[in-house]
């Protein structure tokens, strides 16, 4: 080839890898290994320039640790099932399968043009039967451990979705997938004890201090969201049905003598049985209705207008022995405690908003010491410390002190405990749509709930039903699927018809790469053992809570039932910005969408991915540029006429980074020297930027640099045939310092040159330390602080050669002209300062 032609060049080496199975990989305990995994993708059928971005940093990492000497486990797959596909399917009059697996077979083709080291034997697909039954095997061994249980409670439910969304899948408000508003219904369902881990999960985030971005890891915290404080029982003035008191959670316990009145959530499952039989109940029905269909985080938001409804009933304050008024009100949520909080008007800001509106009594119980606080006067609440009045044998106390104190009366007399709160709430599982594993579960009138027997699994998807218009799921529909026999009693059963939701299978997917074609069991205990966990995890901050959070949370439960052997599934973590054009993140509906397979017919593989590697930071949004796709694709063209016909018939099959002694350029101009210097520093510099901190960005300048000394000395470097191999050398190791970057271009050129060996097989160059060391420096020249030149001096010049060399440089001659010099402050090796008046 004299032309640079990317297809034919791309198509060449990328076939010659697949051929020659050269990303394939075994576990080898006798070699260090390396797992580098991106968030494997939902297939819509088409890649965007976000997957292009977020495989393309996985790739450079994977290529780079190989050359490095690592055993490189990089895989990949698709999360396959869920509501996008059976949504799409309905709109294009397509079975889900039949439209997941045609994009799959789309997408693969457009991943492997881009030339990605992917293992492709491991590739596996979350909607086929061979992987959805180890999490089917995963949810027995849960429902055995207890882990897994069904309760009847108000849900978050999507009506354009038709099925109910976790807390985490709620957005602003909004279902997660199709940003319509969510509203709650009344629902019985299957949920994960994710709480019984938050504990572990809150302490195990500091083992992933400095591998995890800190934003992560605060935004997961939050999400747990651990507060201390104190479980209370405030009982009923008049008991109902199964309850006669409201337990409450609370981090001021210091504060229980002023509660005067109670708010309970509209959820509350107590406000029923409250108002029965009561004049107020239509009233709290009609408030109950409109409140429990409101945005969560309105209802938590600090500028919200309080508002309540006033139950009928009243409880009894356990400090004060007073009864108190329960009123059910917009700004207390399920989510969060016992979805009762007892309201201290006087030292709470939002009790304090409700008490003025609904005229309710405040009691203020902690004073500043200063001045006494009137309740009717007052302004705001208090919530400062002080010292505590009105509040029994605890009065004179600092409430920071009384806190404790409060907790070990009440425990004593069993009206409270210390106790231990997370925002964090299990997790619900169940999803009425088809698309998704079925749940193993059958249901018997006389057997109850039972277990389908493993030896039954998979409990298969039919894939013979058609899809329902309005997307609902045609699973309880159909007699074949739902119609069973009790494995216990031998009676007729019914099938679970929800199915799970998809998170189930995004939470273990890591660990099957492992051993993806294990067929008796997920994992074989020698390939997990060696792989996991992943050394690099790269994706979107998006995932900061919902996918990470639950696979954290999976590894930790398989851990605990005996499948795994670790507790955390990924040490490092590299969060991705957004790729971005005309100041927005790309979408259809905004039509600022970018093609990757028109840009890769333009210009080829591997300028798409110097452009998206160099254009911005992997941690920061891209923005897209098409004069910056047309600079990258005009580097590239650089880089082959350099070596084709710049240097042609100059170039040998020389190591990279070749000792100094086997280049022979003593004696030769300082060319070489520099040349040399050039080549250590580069594979120096670009090898720090990746290795410690992905900047692969400034990886691609220092190889641009480079190019551009080779370029500028190229008649200098001709003319000495005795330096052919230090040029080679400087060549070998720019080819070789790109390679994970442009693959391609520089397997082509590598060939070209003569190698025999392939450059992907090459190690990744080791710089000599005293090629960096040169004999000459540049000395900044100031006069009076401002820059007015630069030298080029002798290493070991002393201050007097500076400060001759300083005065006698034409620019700063100009500017001392007819001025006296005061002062020369010289800094040997980097400054002088000329001081003049």
């Amino acid at each position: 080839m004299t032309k640079y032609v990317p297809e034919d060049v791309e198509k060449k080496w990328q076939t010659l890898w697949e051929e020659g199975g050269h990303f394939r990989v075994e576990a080898d305990p006798s070699r260090p290994k390396y797992y580098v995994l991106e968030m494997f993708p939902y297939p819509s059928g088409r890649i965007h320039m976000g997957h292009v971005r977020n495989y393309s940093i996985g790739d450079v990492v994977a290529r780079f640790k190989r050359m490095e000497g690592n055993n490189v486990l990089h895989p990949m797959g698709w999360d396959a099932f869920g509501m996008p596909a059976e949504n799409a399917a309905i709109k294009h009059k397509l079975h889900p399968a039949s439209w997941t697996i045609s994009n799959i077979d789309s997408m693969r083709t457009q991943l492997k043009r881009l030339g990605y080291s992917y293992d492709w034997r491991r590739e596996i697909a979350t909607c086929h039967p061979g992987y959805y039954v180890h999490e089917q095997r995963f949810f027995l061994k849960f429902l055995e451990k207890g882990l897994v249980y069904r309760k009847h409670s108000p849900q978050n439910w999507c009506e354009t979705c038709g099925t109910v969304l976790a807390n985490e899948q709620v957005i602003d408000g909004c279902c997660w997938r199709c940003d319509q508003p969510v509203v709650q219904k009344d629902l019985e369902q299957w949920f994960l004890r994710i709480t019984d881990y938050a504990e572990e999960l809150l302490a195990d985030l500091d083992k992933l201090t400095g591998g995890w971005p800190e934003r992560v890891l605060t935004m997961q915290r939050n999400w747990i969201g651990r507060s201390v404080g104190a479980e209370l029982t405030f009982p009923l003035a008049e008991p109902v049905e199964g309850a006669d008191a409201i337990t409450v959670f609370t981090t001021r316990p210091d504060t229980l003598f002023g509660a005067t009145f109670m708010s309970l959530a509209a959820e509350h499952p107590l406000v029923p049985k409250l108002i029965a039989g009561k004049p107020q109940a239509t009233a709290v029905n009609a408030f109950v209705e409109t409140v429990r269909n409101m945005d969560r985080i309105v209802r938590s938001a600090e500028d919200l207008e309080k508002e309540g409804v006033f139950t009928g009933a009243y409880c009894i304050n356990p400090a004060t022995g007073k009864q108190i008024p329960i009123y059910v009100a917009n700004f207390v949520l399920m989510g969060y405690g016992t979805g009762a909080v007892m309201a201290v008007p006087a030292h709470d800001q939002r009790d304090f908003e409700f008490a003025r509106k609904y005229d309710l009594p405040m009691q203020v119980v902690i004073s500043p010491e200063d001045r006494t606080l009137d309740p009717a006067a007052m302004e705001a609440a208090y919530s400062e410390p002080g010292l505590l009045v009105d509040s029994g044998d605890f009065t004179g106390l600092p409430n920071e002190e009384a806190k404790g104190k409060i907790i070990d009366w009440l425990d004593g007399s069993g009206r409270g405990k210390k106790s231990v709160n997370y925002r964090l709430r299990d997790w619900n599982i169940s999803r009425q749509r088809y698309w998704g594993a079925p749940i193993p579960v059958l249901y018997c009138e006389t057997c109850g709930i039972v277990p389908v027997p493993e030896k039954d699994l998979p409990v298969e998807l039919p894939r013979d039903l058609a899809m329902r218009p309005d997307g609902r799921s045609p699973l309880p529909h159909s007699p074949e699927f739902v119609n069973a026999t009790c494995p216990t009693c031998g009676g007729p059963a019914r099938r679970e018809t929800d199915t799970l939701d998809t998170f189930f299978e995004s939470s273990w997917y890591f660990a099957r790469y492992a051993s993806a074609r294990e067929a008796g069991r997920p994992f074989n205990p020698d390939e997990v053992g060696y792989w996991l966990p992943v050394d690099q995890y790269i994706g979107g901050i998006e995932h900061a809570i919902l996918h990470l959070l639950y696979s954290r949370f999976f590894v930790k439960a398989l851990r605990d039932c005996g499948y795994l052997a670790f507790d955390e599934p990924f040490q490092n973590l590299l969060t991705q910005g957004m790729v971005i054009k005309d100041g927005s993140k790309m979408s259809k509906s905004k039509g600022n969408v970018v093609d990757p397979d028109l840009m890769i017919g333009r210009y080829g593989a591997d300028t798409v991915r110097v452009f998206i590697l160099f254009a911005a930071p992997p941690e920061k949004d891209l923005e897209w540029s098409d004069t910056g796709i047309e600079g990258a694709s005009r580097f590239l063209s650089r880089l082959w006429r350099l070596v084709t016909e710049e240097l042609g018939g100059l170039l040998m099959p020389v190591a990279a980074c070749a000792p100094a002694g086997e280049l022979g350029i003593d004696g030769l101009p300082p060319v070489f020297a520099e040349l040399r210097r050039r080549e250590h520093a580069t594979a120096a510099k670009a090898g720090a930027d990746i290795r410690e901190r992905f900047q692969f960005n400034t990886a691609i300048a220092a190889a641009m640099e480079l190019v551009n000394f080779l370029y500028a000395n190229v008649d200098a470097l001709r003319a000495e045939p005795k330096g052919a191999k230090a040029v080679s050398s400087a060549v070998a190791t720019l080819l070789t310092v790109l390679s994970p970057i442009a693959p391609h271009i520089c397997e082509e050129l590598w060939q070209q040159i003569g190698h025999a060996k392939l450059l992907l097989n090459e190690p990744w160059p080791r710089h000599d330390p005293a090629a960096l060391v040169t004999d000459e420096v540049e000395v900044v020249v100031q006069v009076n602080g401002k820059l007015r030149g630069k030298l080029t001096v002798p290493r070991d010049a002393d201050k007097a050669a500076l400060e001759q060399a300083a005065l006698a440089d034409a620019n700063v001659a100009k500017h001392i002209e007819g001025k006296t010099v005061r002062k020369v402050i010289v800094v040997p090796g980097k400054l002088v300062n000329v001081v003049v008046g």
